[in-house]
């Protein structure tokens, strides 16, 4: 038998060899309640996991028992008692500990990611375990891939694209007004799940937090496929120049929103990029847009999943900056209504009414204003995990820990990413209706990033001056003839939504 999780959905986790199923091997999936009882996940999320399941259920029919228990080890021992089981090599760490300690449980190699884990630890070993920065690791996987490159040179005569892919949004614009992307059809395995989630929390066995609206995203193979297919099709040519900024209206812009499927296992990450290949070589979609795209699923994608696994558990408790601040309640609640910064209350919005925002509100706003008033990065992952359809663990511990954060102290990257209102005011249309101004730091008006960013900088002071990217807002710092006013004001602010 073999035990397939409920993000090991494509048929990439059905291929025979290396210790893998073969055609008329039985199948197993185990459906936990536990999951939703230890944690308090977005309503959304929930219910794309379980429609996922579920469907993939009935797509497998006979050859595939299902089992509803309330733990995975209650489902394993009904499902299979002793008998001999495989199973892919899970995504967290938590689930690699279950399976191994099933002794009759043989672990098999990952799938869904387009590198081996030893490769990698060959790689980054090579660099002493030290420096391992995307850039270095991003060159290496084109090269390894053969991904757009001629005679063993980047096409163009360039690696990155990102000169072309920092475009602010189009003065005057609401939208892109490109085609939607691809959004499903609910059927009856979402109202049989729907109404589970609904019985579930009347019993009292579970909570949620945000809404459950209609599926946005992909449950099934044949839906993402179809997503996939809309996003190179017709979407695709507009993502590099607008792909960092954010338009109130427009939340989605050109962005993919293949991430949840992806990390549900419904799609393999190389035929997203070859396909974005294949359309930049047809002419139908321009370099710097399909570079951008391959550098977020070869690039970034590739090497959280293995910086995960490389850095081990433990990373996950990562806290140089000693922040300790516990989140608010607003901010777990997703009670966007009660913020008043039009930047923070749009993207919180979304995030409660969708379960997802695109990756610079999620950095520079969501994680932004976390880092910028210390609160505790673990309970800040645990935050963004729960409330993201995408999120899973191998997703959210390096995103946040390591980039959002900088709770690493630099091991992912080379220096904080935050910042005041102005990055946000030239990147985005959310500043011009807000209370707030970016370019005040004190008063009734002054811009809680603005503020915030630089109360950070203060607090860090030491730290910052010896990093050769930080250095230069450390001697800004010393010329703010108000920073005193700012801190007294930051620390009134508290924890009391802005």
């Amino acid at each position: 038998m073999h035990w397939l999780f409920g993000d090991q959905l494509g048929p990439h986790f059905l291929t025979s060899g290396d210790g893998c199923p073969g055609r008329d091997t039985p199948l197993l999936m185990i459906e936990a309640k536990s999951v939703f009882r230890r944690r308090t996940f977005h309503r959304a999320k929930a219910h794309l996991v379980l429609s996922a399941m579920r469907h993939r259920a009935a797509e497998l029919g006979d050859r595939l028992t299902y089992v509803r228990a309330d733990t995975y080890r209650d489902g394993l021992q009904k499902a299979a008692g002793g008998s001999p089981v495989t199973v892919h090599h899970p995504t967290s760490h938590a689930a690699l500990r279950l399976v191994r300690s099933e002794p009759h449980v043989t672990v098999g190699p990952a799938r869904g990611f387009l590198l081996p884990m030893d490769e990698f630890t060959t790689w980054a070993d090579g660099h002493d375990g030290k420096r391992l920065r995307q850039e270095d690791f991003y060159r290496w996987m084109r090269r390894r891939h053969d991904l757009l490159m001629e005679a063993g040179a980047p096409v163009g005569g360039r690696w990155n694209h990102d000169h072309d892919n920092r475009e602010p949004p189009p003065r005057g614009a609401t939208g892109l007004h490109i085609a939607a992307p691809y959004r499903p059809r609910e059927d009856d395995i979402d109202e049989e799940v729907r109404h589970d989630l609904d019985r579930w929390e009347r019993d009292g066995e579970v909570s949620f937090v945000g809404r459950d609206g209609p599926r946005l995203f992909p449950a099934t193979r044949a839906e993402a496929l179809t997503a996939l297919r809309r996003f190179i099709d017709r979407r695709l040519a507009t993502f590099g120049p607008y792909e960092d900024a954010i338009l109130a209206a427009d939340p989605v812009m050109s962005h993919s929103l293949l991430s949840a499927p992806l990390n549900l296992g419904l799609l393999d990450p190389a035929e997203c990029v070859e396909r974005a290949e294949a359309a930049w070589r047809a002419g139908e979609a321009p370099l710097n847009s399909v570079e951008g795209f391959v550098r977020q699923i070869a690039g970034w994608r590739e090497y959280v999943w293995q910086l995960y696994w490389y850095f081990g558990d433990d990373y996950r408790h990562s806290n140089a900056l000693r922040h300790t601040t516990p989140l608010p309640a607003w901010w777990s609640e997703l009670d966007a209504e009660a913020v008043g910064a039009h930047c923070l209350r749009t993207a919180l919005a979304q995030v409660r009414d969708t379960g997802w925002t695109h990756h610079i509100p999620r950095l520079m706003v969501l994680g932004g204003y976390a880092l910028q008033r210390g609160w505790e990065p673990a309970a800040v992952t645990d935050w963004f995990h729960r409330c993201f359809v995408d999120g899973h663990d191998w997703v959210m511990v390096p995103n946040v820990v390591g980039m959002s954060q900088y709770a690493d102290g630099g091991r992912m990257t080379t220096k904080p990413y935050t910042s005041g209102g102005a990055y946000l005011n030239r990147m985005s249309d959310l500043c011009g209706p807000c209370r707030y101004r970016p370019g005040e730091r004190t008063g009734d008006r002054a811009c809680p990033y603005t503020a915030g960013y630089w109360t950070f900088v203060d607090r860090h002071r030491e730290r910052l001056a010896h990093n050769h990217r930080t250095v230069q807002p450390v001697r800004q710092l010393d010329r703010l003839v108000d920073l005193a006013e700012v801190r007294r004001q930051e620390r009134e602010r508290g924890d009391a939504p802005p």
